[in-house]
């Protein structure tokens, strides 16, 4: 990594997302924000715990998450007196398996990650106006091809306030703030969801270590979860 970064620059970009979060605040509109809590996630969870420590932060504790990434969620919750609440599927593991007996993500991955990420979820948007979400265009194609404000599902609006930010932004935001790093980022993984969908880092974009071999680059929050998608 090559060049550093103004923090002058990236502070100006990060109080620009808390002055557009506290207008929506100050429009009345209930909103909430999801988070994987990988490394990457840190600066917009830093952003709203300067904001309002009471911005409800999701995240769905599918039962196949790395234990580290359990631990890590709760450290953030205590180092940045965030409003975290564990979402939990309501299929339990017994219903989850294909007429084989296997695991629906060894055979039907994208139904997997419908019960255990996407329909937990569907209730949190009918309850609220915006949906603060942490999506950069560099990670994906999907990605790439939203705007900074998108319809959901339900009556929500979607706000992807990290979308024109980078890698290199995220890295130097975080050695600014000192803000720490997901334990398994050191092992190779870089890009980290439910265990067995998660491999170490490959060469390329980052998220092709997820479903690796499979024809699969989201887990649904990005493409059901927007208004007209699937």
């Amino acid at each position: 990594m090559t060049g550093i970064l103004d923090k002058k620059d990236l502070e100006a970009k990060a109080d620009a997302v808390v002055e557009r979060i506290q207008t929506y605040l100050d429009e009345g509109k209930k909103v909430f924000t999801t988070s994987s809590f990988q490394s990457q996630s840190l600066p917009l969870l830093h952003m709203i715990s300067r904001l309002d420590a009471d911005i409800p932060v999701y995240y769905t504790n599918t039962g196949f998450l790395f234990p580290d990434t359990v631990r890590f969620a709760d450290q953030l919750k205590q180092d940045l007196g965030l409003n975290l609440i564990a979402l939990r599927p309501d299929a339990p593991k017994i219903k989850q398996l294909d007429a084989a007996g296997r695991f629906l993500y060894a055979s039907d991955p994208d139904y997997c990650c419908y019960l255990n990420k996407v329909k937990p979820l569907e209730p949190i948007l009918m309850e609220h106006d915006i949906w603060i979400n942490g999506i950069r265009a560099d990670q994906s194609s999907v990605r790439a091809a939203m705007a900074e404000v998108e319809p959901a599902n339900y009556g929500c609006s979607r706000f992807h306030p990290m979308l024109g930010w980078d890698s290199k932004m995220v890295y130097y935001y975080r050695k600014y703030h000192d803000l720490p790093e997901h334990p398994l980022e050191v092992q190779g993984y870089l890009s980290i969801g439910c265990e067995p969908c998660t491999s170490k880092a490959r060469e390329g974009n980052e998220r092709n270590a997820r479903w690796f071999g499979m024809n699969k680059t989201e887990c649904g929050l990005n493409t059901t979860l927007v208004a007209g998608g699937n």
